[in-house]
């Protein structure tokens, strides 16, 4: 990756060539490999799930018409007996590791941004292996048994050679920025930009890179900037990435060798929170990043992970746990009696132009925790369904069960009539119920003689409430009532018309009840604290 021009250079700077190995279906290959077997195999059509959406899938469910991005209900109409799997990026990231290595053995450094997708500079291979055509041939023949049907593409940078691999083609030197004019604007990689783009009439990546540089920057500011370099084939991102001095680096010596994993990445932890000080204090934002672990034998494992400055203590710590067990996996690192030594290197770096994380100043802490919470109740939904964890929303409507509707997690919130800030005659006024049963239990409001309390037409009760009885259990004394309040609604429409009324109980024992009375008959709507 270099710099997006600037104003004085004669000619842009060169972007150096690239390879790109990646597979979209790699979340799904990692958990179920089985279902990328041949056709006479009877394949199972597989789909797997993240926060309720189809992130990858087997060829067999492909065929049937599931696609990524679809909800699960949608996803089970095109294919009836689609089995769902919930994503597992460490299976992932141990799935790819044999890629990786197969990678590194054309003796290029290999960068890795995802499980499924590694980029390598064809420089050097090319040479040996007769131009870039006898590399993209070497490559493929390397890993085909390492995985599924491989996409590889070659042109000018990471950004340029994803779409080449996706294309399966090899861009010319020099002619990336015409490949890349047909794609839709929302290939760009960030939505909301991408979002207002098209509404301003930008549609395709060639509009974007038209236009003036410094205009797109006084607009859209550094991220459109970002993305304009994208569109032209610069691969720039808020300033040039340039190697960073490797004192920088932090590492830590563990004695005595840990045999846990676990034991490591609490390391790693502490580790990232003191490489992000360290960034910081000198204004940088991490974009490749070494992880090393050395055994107590001497043996070094390494890898190299792209992020476009958005690593956390959390991620990263996240990603050596991951890296760890693929390599114990394959006998790697912590064979020869632990890790000795974790090492955490920055190898290049761009200005931090800061991240607003959002309106209210959410610190990173409480975005990872919220990003772990959203993993761990789709986890939930996976094994129990969609419907075992859901959020409540607020809408209009006089009772308090009216006042909520309860959707799954990761559901878009539906468009509901009536809002909730509007008048609503009859809506009784705060404190609302602190429990609302669903559905209301049936109960009974009594007066002295034991009858049921019957309000009329004007709202009247025929007689003071005494007793209160609440799902066939005890009869409790009324100590104190409010009410009835009556609630006349559709009055103009005779079918439609409902006539009822609600009476706030306390009994002798202390517990509050909001019952609703309708055509004779007691629910119990809320109890209160």
């Amino acid at each position: 990756m270099v710099a997006r021009p600037t104003p004085g250079r004669s000619r842009p700077p060169s972007v150096p060539r690239t390879l790109v190995v990646c597979c979209a279906d790699w979340a799904a290959y990692a958990v179920a490999p089985h279902a990328f077997g041949p056709p006479a195999a009877g394949r199972v059509p597989v789909a797997v799930l993240e926060q309720h959406r189809v992130v990858a899938t087997s060829p067999t469910a492909q065929a049937a018409g599931v696609r990524a991005g679809q909800r699960r209900r949608e996803a089970e109409a095109h294919c009836p007996e689609l089995s769902f799997v919930v994503r597992d990026e460490g299976a992932e990231v141990r799935a790819f590791e044999p890629v990786a290595r197969a990678l590194e053995s054309f003796g290029v450094p290999v960068t890795v941004r995802s499980p499924g997708w590694a980029a390598l500079p064809t420089r050097g291979p090319a040479r040996r292996l007769g131009g870039e055509a006898g590399l993209r041939s070497a490559v493929l023949e390397r890993i085909a048994s390492l995985g599924p049907s491989w996409q590889l593409g070659i042109a000018d940078g990471a950004f340029a050679a994803s779409l080449a691999a996706e294309a399966g083609t090899i861009v010319p030197p020099g002619a990336s920025a015409a490949f890349l004019a047909p794609f839709a604007i929302e290939r760009v990689g960030d939505p909301e930009l991408a979002d207002l783009l098209r509404r301003l009439g930008i549609v395709r990546l060639g509009d974007l890179a038209r236009l003036p540089e410094g205009v797109v920057l006084a607009r859209f500011g550094v991220a459109g900037a970002s993305a304009q370099c994208r569109a032209k084939g610069l691969e720039a991102t808020a300033g040039p990435p340039r190697p960073v001095a490797v004192e920088l680096g932090v590492g830590r010596v563990l004695d005595p060798p840990a045999e846990r994993v676990e034991a490591v990445v609490l390391v790693a932890r502490a580790l990232a929170e003191e490489l992000a000080v360290v960034l910081a204090r000198r204004g940088l934002a991490c974009t490749l990043l070494a992880v090393e672990a050395e055994t107590a034998t001497g043996e070094l494992a390494r890898r190299c992970w792209s992020d476009e400055g958005g690593w956390t203590p959390g991620l990263i710590a996240e990603r050596l746990r991951w890296q760890l067990e693929a390599w114990l996996a394959l006998g790697g690192a912590g064979g020869g009696g632990g890790i000795a030594a974790v090492r955490l290197v920055p190898l290049e770096a761009v200005p931090a132009s800061g991240r607003q994380l959002s309106l209210w100043g959410r610190s990173v802490e409480r975005v990872e925790a919220e990003a772990r919470a959203a993993r761990v109740v789709a986890r939930v939904q996976g094994m129990l369904g969609e419907e075992s964890v859901l959020r409540p929303i607020r809408r209009g409507g006089r009772g308090p069960g009216e006042q909520i509707l309860l959707v799954p997690v990761g559901d878009p919130t539906p468009r509901l009539p009536g809002a909730p800030e509007a008048p609503w005659p009859g809506r009784l006024p705060a404190p609302a119920p602190a429990a609302v049963p669903d559905p209301p239990l049936p109960a009974r409001l009594c007066d002295q003689s034991g009858a049921l309390v019957v309000v009329d037409g004007r709202g009247r009760p025929s007689a003071p409430p005494a007793s209160v009885q609440v799902a066939g259990g005890a009869i409790e004394a009324v100590r104190a009532v409010a009410g009835p309040f009556p609630v006349d609604e559709r009055f103009w429409d005779r079918r439609r018309r409902r006539r009822r009324a609600r009476f706030q109980v306390l009994t002798e024992t202390g517990e509050g009840y909001l019952l609703l009375v309708e055509r004779g008959e007691y629910r119990l709507e809320g109890r209160y604290d």
